[in-house]
C-alpha cells in the first residue's frame, strides 16, 4: 500500500466510524438504530453477508463496493454498541484479528517453513486448538462447531471434509453412489409413512449424501444450488413475458409448454 493510499484510507474509515457514532448518539440521533441491539441486528449480519457473496459472485464491481461496505457497516455497528456498553471498541476488533492472523501465519511472520496449502492449513489448526487450550481438538467439538454456526448446506460440506479427513470416508465413489441409493429408497419408504419426524430425518440423511457426491467430484453444492433457483426464475420471468393473463388461469399442460418454450428461450440467449 502507497502512503497516499494510507492517507485516504484511515480518514474513510474514521469518516465511517464518526456516521455510526452520530446515528447512535442520544442527542439527534437515528431512533431506528438507537433501538438496535447486537441480537436484533444479527439477521442483517447474515443477509448482508450473503449479499457480498452474490455481488462478488456476479463480478459486478459497483455492487461488491456496495455489499461490502454494508458488511463493514455491520461490524462498525457491532462495535459501537459493545463500545458504548464498556464491552470492546473497534480497535479492539481490528487489533484482535491483526494478532491472530500473525500467530496463524507464522510461515509468513515467524521463521517456519511450509510445504504448500495443506502445511497452511495445519498449522492454522494446530495454532487455533493450543489458542484454546487444546493440544488438538476433538473432532466432535470442530463438527458442531460447524453445525452450530454455519447454515446447514455449508455445514454439512464442512462436516464431510473435516470426517472424511479423520479417515471417515468411502474406500472409493462407488460406495457413496451405493449409500445414496440406500438413502433414497429409505426416504421413499419413509414418504409412506405418516411420520413427518421420520421423513425429515431422511430426507436430511439423502441431503447429506448428496453433499458428499459433491465433494468426491468437487463440485460446490451452495453454487450449484443457487444457479438451479435463478434459473427457475429467469425461466419464470420469460414465461411471464410472454402471456396475456395470470399463471394461475393456465393448465399444468399449458405450464408446461410455457416452461419449455422459455428454456428454449433463455438457450438461444433472450
Amino acid at each position: 500500500m502507497t502512503d497516499n493510499n494510507s492517507s485516504q484510507l484511515l480518514p474513510a474509515l474514521q469518516g465511517l466510524i464518526d456516521v455510526v457514532a452520530k446515528l447512535r448518539d442520544p442527542d439527534g440521533g437515528c431512533p431506528w438504530d438507537l433501538a438496535q441491539t447486537p441480537q436484533s441486528l444479527t439477521p442483517y449480519i447474515v443477509e448482508e453477508a450473503y449479499e457480498a457473496v452474490h455481488a462478488i459472485r456476479s463480478g459486478d464491481r459497483d455492487a461488491i463496493v456496495s455489499e461490502l461496505g454494508d458488511l463493514l457497516l455491520q461490524v462498525v455497528l457491532q462495535s459501537q454498541i459493545a463500545s458504548e456498553a464498556g464491552q470492546f471498541t473497534i480497535e479492539d476488533v481490528a487489533r484482535g484479528i491483526s494478532e491472530k492472523l500473525i500467530r496463524r501465519h507464522p510461515h509468513v511472520f515467524g521463521d517456519v517453513t511450509v510445504d504448500g496449502v495443506e502445511d497452511v492449513r495445519a498449522n492454522w489448526e494446530e495454532i487455533k486448538a493450543i489458542e484454546k487450550g487444546q493440544k488438538t481438538e476433538l473432532l466432535s467439538d470442530k463438527l458442531s462447531s460447524y453445525a452450530e454456526k454455519l447454515p446447514p448446506l455449508t455445514a454439512a460440506m464442512k462436516i464431510s471434509k473435516r470426517a472424511a479427513a479423520m479417515g471417515f470416508e468411502w474406500e472409493n465413489v462407488e460406495g457413496v453412489w451405493g449409500k445414496f441409493d440406500e438413502e433414497l429408497a429409505e426416504f421413499k419408504e419413509a414418504l409412506a409413512t405418516p411420520d413427518i419426524a421420520h421423513q425429515e430425518t431422511e430426507l436430511g440423511d439423502l441431503l447429506f449424501t448428496v453433499v458428499n457426491l459433491a465433494r468426491w467430484f468437487e463440485l460446490d453444492p451452495e453454487r450449484g444450488l443457487s444457479g438451479t433457483n435463478q434459473r427457475f426464475i429467469d425461466r419464470i420471468q420469460q414465461m411471464e413475458c410472454y402471456i396475456d393473463k395470470p399463471l394461475t388461469e393456465y393448465s399444468i399442460g399449458e405450464l408446461e409448454t410455457l416452461w419449455q418454450q422459455a428454456k428454449q428461450r433463455l438457450k438461444a440467449g433472450g
